[in-house]
């Protein structure tokens, strides 16, 4: 009876610990990230802001980590433009990446939708009648859960997207937030936190 109660508490520890969740951005500092590109990247009042540079060009700020199976949760404001999103997976050389990327955007441009950067272009979307979830110029809470080859989102509690991919399933990389090119972007990002699932 003894051996089981400690078998149980190990295996308590073990799922806690497989579970355990933690915050990707300190609110005061970049650390834990890398900057690629000249876009600017700066924590201002505890926010982290992701801004166009005089270039002009596509911008990342990419975790030093990979992340294979894990739930992100976090909160965007877009002003400006707001052209932006989250990268899950995904390699960096300069300023081209690979991967995917789980759309941050203006209104009717597929918030919450999965795109394949330098390769098979939209994966998925969401309907047309979730379009209007997105509170633009406001904050929004995202969840992207990724495990194996099933790919979710979440925008303000409502499930955008849920769909499985072979090419994602095989891939790990780092989690990267984006800023399109063209110039004129500004997003506030806060309480990016992820808990690793396996």
């Amino acid at each position: 009876m003894k051996n089981t109660g400690i078998l149980l508490a190990l295996l308590f520890v073990a799922l806690v610990g497989c579970k355990s969740e933690s915050q990707l951005f300190n609110g005061k500092d970049l650390e834990g990230w890398q900057v690629y590109g000249t876009e600017q990247w700066y924590v201002e009042e505890g926010l982290l802001v992701a801004q166009s540079g005089p270039d002009a060009e596509y911008g990342y700020l990419a975790t030093e980590e990979n992340y294979k199976n894990f739930e992100l949760e976090l909160e965007f404001l877009q002003e400006a433009d707001g052209n932006s999103g989250v990268f899950f997976r995904s390699d960096i050389e300069g300023t081209k990446i690979s991967g995917w990327q789980v759309e941050v955007a203006p209104p009717d441009l597929h918030t919450g939708g999965v795109y394949e950067s330098y390769g098979r272009g939209w994966l998925v979307k969401p309907e047309d009648s979730k379009e209007d979830v997105l509170n633009y110029g406001d904050w929004n809470k995202m969840k992207i859960r990724v495990e194996g080859d099933k790919v979710q989102t979440w925008l303000n509690g409502e499930e955008m997207i849920n769909f499985s991919d072979e090419k994602i399933g095989d891939a790990n990389g780092k989690i990267a937030l984006q800023i399109h090119d063209g110039g004129g972007i500004k997003v506030f990002w806060r309480n990016i936190k992820i808990k690793n699932l396996k």
